[in-house]
């Protein structure tokens, strides 16, 4: 016999599950079962040859392993992922350090760093893509006006990543800019007040005082810019369709062209898991290793 303290805890318990019971079957559909699906995919052979998925165990997994096409877009992923993280965490730094600042213009100066995050990268393609272009964009016209040879930024295997990595930077350093500026802005006044009246320098206030306080907004950021090198890739179809000669191909844009213009969806659903998989170990190194040298207060 059930005594009426457990009835009610029961009832408590069963109205919480139904009122979760939405969200975690849009989880179910939406997020576990790709992953499962994806999974199983991937231990399959599913191309044009097969007329359904026929399982092949771990095949398309060795064959990655001796493809160089993989190789050279994993090296370009690391590249774009080691130009962009630390460059745009540093400038949105700086830029929030600026705009925190109490002087003539702040919001001006804050909406000018911010603007570019809120265009779309498709816009943002097509800007860069004027600029960049040979002859008649904006950087060859300042090159040629400093009688410099012209160059194809975007047909050049020695700088088109360059050219991408900058772009990058320039739309995700506002974006960074903004959790640096609420970090900043929760940081008590009175610390820099008694630090100006000790006559401290204000580069060992910012290195002893105001970075290890930001800390915590740095590790979130770095997860998310470490995401975005990952899964940003619109700028391709715009710019370069990942050339010349697989120069600016990077690994999302890889799987979809496996999957959508080559149809073997076996072997972009392998692609998928260890680009999955690679996010997993960094994003768990980043949260159970930086995270102990983190003080929050």
């Amino acid at each position: 016999m059930l005594s009426k303290r457990s009835i009610l805890a029961w009832k408590n318990n069963a109205f919480a599950w139904l009122l979760l019971a939405p969200s975690l079957l849009f989880l179910f559909l939406f997020t576990f079962y790709p992953i499962g699906r994806t999974l199983w995919l991937s231990l399959h052979q599913a191309d044009l040859a097969a007329p359904a998925p026929l399982f092949i165990g771990a095949d398309n997994y060795k064959w990655l392993a001796g493809d160089g096409l993989f190789w050279k877009v994993m090296q370009n992923n690391l590249w774009f992922a080691i130009g962009t993280v630390p460059t745009s965490l540093a400038l949105g730094l700086a830029m929030a350090v600026l705009a925190n600042k109490a002087i003539r213009g702040t919001s001006f100066i804050r909406v000018s760093f911010f603007y570019p995050t809120m265009i779309p990268m498709i816009a943002v393609a097509n800007i860069w893509l004027f600029i960049y272009t040979p002859q008649y964009g904006l950087l060859s016209r300042l090159v040629k006006s400093m009688s410099l040879q012209d160059m194809n930024w975007l047909g050049s295997q020695d700088v088109v990543m360059w050219a991408m990595i900058v772009m990058i930077v320039w739309k995700e350093a506002g974006y960074f800019m903004i959790f640096y500026l609420a970090g900043l802005q929760n940081i008590s006044p009175e610390i820099y007040e008694s630090t100006r009246v000790d006559g401290v320098s204000r580069w060992k206030v910012f290195r002893k005082i105001t970075f290890p306080l930001l800390m915590p907004t740095t590790l979130f950021v770095s997860i998310v810019a470490l995401t975005n090198s990952f899964k940003l890739v619109d700028h391709l179809m715009i710019m370069t369709k990942g050339g010349p000669d697989n120069a600016s191909n990077l690994l999302l844009y890889h799987i979809y062209e496996t999957a959508f213009s080559f149809w073997d969806q076996g072997m972009a659903s392998a692609l998928t898991i260890i680009m999955v998989a690679i996010l997993l170990l960094l994003a768990a190194f980043q949260f159970f290793g930086l995270d102990k040298r983190i003080h929050y207060e």
